[in-house]
């Protein structure tokens, strides 16, 4: 059975990349589309909605055997949490960079090689 391709896809690569966000444009699509409700709704009541597509995505992984639902529950989470962000004045792509773009926080490595108890 062949997969339909989601209509946002496209078999160019000059489309392909019309249809890609950087992660500081796709936190400016989320503030401009919910900005005003996020605000309102303050980072504690954007945190609760976090946490519960947090679960859903949880379930997901669980579950394991619809990948376009697994597909949808992590872009809900990345987008929830570029919504806490713009409530709490962060730029995602600028934290992620200061944070990680010189490799591991811990063991500055490309790749990690922090001993696997440690969350790095």
């Amino acid at each position: 059975m062949s997969e339909t391709p989601h209509p946002s896809s496209s078999t160019s690569d000059d489309s392909q990349q019309q249809n890609t966000l950087s992660l500081s444009d796709f936190q400016s699509v989320i503030r401009k589309m919910f900005y005003e409700k996020d605000q309102s709704r303050g980072i504690e009541g954007t945190f609760m909605w976090f946490m519960e597509e947090v679960g859903e995505l949880s379930s997901a992984l669980r579950d394991n055997t619809d990948r376009d639902n697994l597909e949808e529950e992590f872009a809900d989470v990345l987008a929830w949490l570029a919504t806490m962000a713009n409530v709490a004045g962060v730029d995602l792509e600028q934290a992620v960079t200061r944070k990680y773009v010189q490799g591991c926080p811990r063991c500055n490595q490309a790749v990690c090689t922090c001993d696997l108890a440690w969350k790095p």
